[in-house]
């Protein structure tokens, strides 16, 4: 088969996106097939200028842009429109494709595969959604709901998905959102998969040994209880909750941190929280490299230098914080427009999940579902304090939700098991136009 996929990150890139196309693309390189991508030479966070044109078995085409960040919008549309042109050139020079793959950044790229299309009539098309627009867009307050770019951007999904051949949703409430871009208002019978997002197993294995990451010790959280928040808080996120659960966690002296590693939007409204209400127990740190995350968390849990699998009797240690947890959170307005991808590596890690965010999305359900830590909604300031404080108290209730964190990554948020589902989706868009 040849396969195309397209999408503006690509590994080295810590953009989750990036590492989800490479899973896809190597896993199929392996099987066989010619695998190409399309990516920009800039980052997730304007750093770097990858070159490379060969990654392993998959061939990667890098498109120039300006590097300008996501510092504000005007920044973003300067990356995206200069993506837009270049991947655009080269989907439209490369030899006749089977099946070409669109995520969702930046928005509408997948007109890039159309394009192909337009010269190569038998490719199969499929998006891979992550994001929806306008909706997004719309919910955050980026844009007016109802104006005129929305309005355009209906316009698009709509005449877009009359061509799709298939849709990739990540859980139900974005396929339930989607669905009435389709024509007739509804998606077809078989023709929408939902695949929720991953972490490569090899990544996380069993019985692994992790190093103590310095950070916890660098910031002076070493015998502390961590609430850990790693990765992008944007538009899609709030934090008030969790804001005021710090400010009573200081009043009271108790031994609690919330740590907060990466960017984005969010995070100048926390440090105005933060130095507003003088919280020292408020930690803010940029990104760090992918391959670090395993080590960072593993010493947040206290269980740096131990197996992984040996989660009972998880103890702090020098440089490793007294327990913590996994933070996610996701705005009301968000739900079913975006998922936070962050679960998986927290699974994988066997860490606690802590979520504050609306019922129905993929965090809520993967918590209920598997008891693998608790599901709050905004406000809820009270259960977040109970189930921390049941955690630190309680050494049996915090290895059975690392346990349980750790079998819903085995069973349900590893490449060994997601990946399959894309496999057949391909297979079957092969099968037909053959």
């Amino acid at each position: 088969m040849r396969l195309t996929i397209i999408n503006q990150f690509y590994t080295p890139d810590i953009s989750p996106t990036a590492h989800l196309s490479a899973s896809l693309a190597e896993h199929r390189a392996g099987l066989g097939d010619e695998v190409t991508v399309i990516a920009s030479r800039g980052g997730y966070v304007a750093k770097g200028d990858a070159t490379d044109r060969r990654q392993g078995r998959v061939r990667v085409h890098r498109v120039w842009t300006p590097r300008a960040g996501k510092g504000s919008i005007f920044k973003r549309l300067l990356d995206y429109g200069a993506f837009y042109v270049g991947a655009a050139w080269r989907a439209v020079r490369l030899p006749r494709q089977d099946v070409v793959v669109c995520l969702t950044t930046p928005p509408f790229i997948v007109l890039t595969g159309l394009l192909h299309r337009v010269l190569h009539r038998r490719v199969k098309l499929v998006l891979w959604n992550m994001d929806c627009y306008p909706e997004v867009a719309e919910r955050t307050g980026v844009i007016k709901p109802g104006g005129v770019l929305a309005s355009v951007q209906r316009w698009l999904h709509r005449r877009v998905f009359k061509r799709l051949d298939h849709l990739l949703v990540l859980d139900p409430a974005m396929g339930e959102l989607l669905a009435p871009y389709f024509p007739g208002g509804k998606a077809p019978a078989g023709g929408v998969t939902e695949v929720p997002n991953w972490e490569r197993g090899d990544l996380f294995p069993t019985g692994a040994t992790h190093a103590v990451h310095p950070l916890i010790e660098d910031l002076g959280l070493g015998g502390r209880f961590v609430v850990l928040y790693l990765g992008n808080a944007g538009y899609g996120h709030r934090f008030d909750t969790v804001i005021e659960a710090a400010a009573r966690y200081q009043a009271s002296g108790e031994a609690v941190s919330f740590l907060f590693v990466g960017g984005g939007r969010r995070i100048a409204e926390l440090e105005a929280a933060k130095a507003e209400q003088g919280l020292e127990n408020v930690v803010l740190e940029g990104y760090i490299p992918k391959e670090q995350t395993p080590s960072l968390m593993a010493t947040v849990l206290g269980s740096a230098g131990q197996p992984t699998d040996s989660i009972r009797g998880l103890r702090a240690g020098a440089g490793r914080a007294g327990g913590g947890c996994a933070l996610i959170t996701l705005s009301d307005e968000s739900l079913g427009v975006m998922s936070p991808s962050k679960l998986h590596a927290h699974l994988g890690m066997g860490m606690p999940v802590l979520y504050v965010g609306p019922g129905g999305s993929n965090v809520d359900m993967a918590v209920e579902r598997y008891g693998c830590g608790v599901s709050l909604r905004h406000g809820d300031v009270e259960g977040l304090m109970a189930f921390v404080d049941r955690l630190r108290g309680d050494a049996a209730e915090r290895a059975a939700r690392a346990a349980a964190a750790r079998g819903a990554f085995e069973s349900a948020y590893q490449d060994g098991v997601t990946l399959p589902r894309i496999d057949a989706v391909l297979e079957e868009l092969l099968a037909v136009r053959a």
